[in-house]
């Protein structure tokens, strides 16, 4: 056994997604700055500003696509804000967005900000192009597949490219989208259809008010990542159990024994303490189990991230009794891992 097997072992996507899964989304630290999503939100940002556009759309991410009703800001799916995530949202689901397909949503989204913050619908106009925006709002409609009335953009699942034709407000947001897409040749594709009539309508109304400060600076999220309190397992409705088993390198249970919730008001890090306790476990792990200093090293590094990743914490008063539970678990694991290659039972 060297110190690169359980380094395998503790990183294994295995061990990694059972980690994730059990994890509360709202606890996995997202955000848009610094993550896989933002390049394909700042290109968005440079379309619009091709465009001529004062206005730039804020993003939140939740747990899908879309902008509150009549608010102008973008809900991003959290699980593009991570590589990971986005795996398992590929395992779970059977499809993952590529870069296209996120683009093509963005710039739907950014339809439906638009329309939001200027409140273009309650215009007579738009009214007259695009339908009533108060019709009710259909999660299963009938299209005409063979329609030219309506432009064709995002193709979403027993639809196809048909959800323009799902509501006056999603009709504008395909307009739109298809508008602002780079080298789409709007004007030559859509030349016989009865759909260039709404293009030219959008095309002469945004060099109308792109210039404008927004009406509606509205702002309220619906679903943010930090109020997603249930786990990520929960989120897809599956059980995490029947990954367990294949995590061979999962200590979060071991952890929260070591580390139970308090109610205390002054809590110190877990991850701060097995950092300050690294010599001596060290010196203890080596010396019970008789595995190497690097393979020894390797499990307490692990122990310090998901502590870190975990958030746990400890009361001041008990640093004497936390020092002895991290030593014996410390000792615990390197020994089940020294007898069976595994560091979880």
């Amino acid at each position: 056994m060297s110190a690169r097997t359980i380094h395998s072992l503790v990183q294994s996507w295995d061990t990694v997604r059972y980690e994730l899964l059990n994890t509360r989304i709202s606890d996995l630290n997202l955000r848009i700055q610094d993550s896989p999503i933002e390049p394909f939100l700042h290109r968005l940002y440079r379309e619009m500003e091709a465009k001529g556009f004062r206005f730039r759309p804020d993003a939140y991410l939740t747990d899908g696509w879309g902008c509150p009703d009549r608010t102008p800001v973008i809900g991003i799916p959290f699980y593009l804000a991570d590589e990971r995530l986005a795996r398992i949202e590929e395992e779970q689901t059977g499809e993952i967005e590529d870069g296209k397909r996120i683009m093509a949503l963005l710039r739907h989204e950014a339809g439906h900000a638009v329309n939001y913050a200027y409140r273009l619908w309650r215009r007579p106009s738009w009214e007259e192009m695009f339908g009533r925006f108060h019709r009710p709002y259909r999660d299963v409609f009938r299209p005409d597949r063979m329609s030219r009335e309506y432009v064709k953009h995002i193709t979403v699942p027993h639809y196809g490219r048909t959800y323009a034709q799902k509501h006056p407000d999603e009709d504008f947001a395909e307009t739109f989208a298809v508008w602002l897409t780079p080298r789409s040749d709007w004007r030559s594709r859509y030349r016989n259809w009865p759909a260039m009539r709404k293009l030219l309508y959008v095309n002469g109304l945004m060099r109308e008010i792109r210039r404008q400060a927004p009406e509606n600076k509205r702002v309220r999220l619906l679903g943010p990542v930090e109020h997603l309190t249930m786990l990520l397992a929960d989120h897809y409705g599956k059980k995490a159990e029947r990954y367990r088993r294949f995590a061979q390198g999962y200590v979060d249970d071991r952890l929260r024994e070591a580390f139970p919730p308090s109610r205390s008001t002054h809590l110190r890090p877990a991850a701060a303490l097995l950092r300050k306790l690294r010599a001596r476990l060290l010196e203890r792990v080596v010396q019970w189990s008789q595995l190497s200093e690097r393979e020894a090293a390797a499990i307490l590094r692990k122990l310090e991230s998901r502590s870190q990743a975990m958030n746990l914490s400890y009361p001041p008063g008990q640093e004497g009794a936390r020092v002895m539970d991290v030593v014996s678990l410390a000792v615990a694991l390197a020994l089940d891992y020294a007898y069976t290659g595994r560091l979880t039972g």
